[in-house]
């Protein structure tokens, strides 16, 4: 039997994988934000009691996969693999976390697009009938982000208005074969490396919004549905600047979005808060999907809703020698359990390949 067929550069589900569990810890900042009491768990000490930042960043994510698998009623040795990255050099945040487990571990890094990416890759393993349970988990932290992409926090070096607050969040989301659940993956499409120029790594709003407007382009052209089918579409970290750009990107394509939201804008107080252009960094919108989002469809106040998780692709090292920033966003099709799908949308089939 065909589990699951592509469409483009979508995979689609005949047999949706199901999210059973999830879970979000988030930060002192992340405690003051419109989102606060919709976590698992805030910790407001930046260290979390450890001795460094990165170590800091580890716990938040052994908390927020420890706490899924309560949920869940599972132990780690149920789990068949588990997909995660961070923000960190060579993902060592998680990497450090899952020294501590015994689990099949696929480490990954698509920058702030990793939450989508990682959930995306625990779907397809599930949906090709290659894991019973996969486990998807992101996380970033404020302090580590900033010593290793910018300046030592000691600097107090400005702002500039378009730079974005990293979160210091962590999500993780368990991924199981169909059965009775609130929330189902209907589809993945991954996107494409885009590079529209942008040097300014205080301006990756602006580096991210062409991929992100590629991706959902892209999605909508290969399932043949409409915006205006699904409740919101959320973007990952695109902040104000990226998201007014989105918005422009797609008007052009002819697919205006009236149902955007931006991760980065939900998660802060733009008023109330120094944050700049809003929120970002892989633990944004992990946090939100996780804390905000899968709730909402879980109780039916949203039936249909895409997830498209932006990453700016730059390291601290080619950005001082001038090179631009390429972007990818990778977009997840997530629906609550008996939502009926538009029958008019592509299966596959002659402009299909079958998997």
């Amino acid at each position: 039997m065909n589990r699951i067929c592509r469409v483009g550069d979508t995979v689609r589900f005949p047999q949706p994988p199901v999210l059973t569990a999830w879970a979000a810890v988030a930060g002192k900042k992340e405690s003051e934000g419109p989102l606060a009491q919709e976590f698992d768990e805030l910790i407001t000490d930046t260290r979390a009691g450890q001795k460094t930042w990165e170590a800091a960043e580890s716990c938040f994510q052994r908390r927020a996969f420890d706490r899924m698998l309560e949920k869940a009623e599972l132990t780690e040795r149920e789990l068949d693999c588990l997909f995660g990255g961070d923000l960190e050099n060579q993902c060592t945040a998680t990497s450090y976390t899952v020294r501590g487990l015994d689990v099949p571990f696929a480490g990954l890094y698509g920058a702030c697009s990793t939450m989508a990416e990682s959930l995306g890759m625990a779907a397809c393993f599930v949906g090709a009938g290659l894991a019973r349970r996969a486990a998807a988990m992101t996380s970033s932290h404020f302090c580590t982000a900033e010593r290793q992409y910018r300046t030592p926090l000691e600097y107090g070096g400005q702002r500039t208005p378009t730079a974005q607050w990293t979160a210091t969040c962590a999500g993780a989301c368990l991924v199981e074969a169909g059965g009775d659940a609130d929330v189902c993956i209907r589809a993945v499409t991954f996107g494409r490396v885009k590079d529209a120029g942008i040097c300014d790594i205080n301006n990756m709003g602006a580096a991210m919004a062409p991929a992100a407007a590629s991706t959902i382009h892209r999605y909508f052209c290969d399932t043949g549905c409409a915006p205006q089918e699904f409740d919101a579409i959320y973007t990952g970290d695109l902040g104000q600047v990226g998201s007014t750009l989105l918005l422009q990107l797609l008007a052009k394509q002819g697919l205006p979005l009236h149902n955007h939201r931006d991760c980065g804008l939900l998660l802060f107080d733009a008023e109330k808060q120094t944050v700049g252009a809003g929120g970002s960094g892989c633990g944004c919108s992990a946090g939100v999907l996780c804390a905000h989002i899968l709730p909402k469809l879980a109780r039916k106040e949203l039936k249909r809703v895409l997830l498209v998780s932006t990453g700016a692709l730059m390291s601290q090292i080619l950005f001082q020698q001038g090179e631009s920033i390429p972007g990818v966003a990778h977009l997840v099709e997530l629906a609550a359990a008996g939502v009926q799908e538009e029958s008019g949308r592509k299966t596959g089939g002659e402009k299909g390949e079958r998997l």
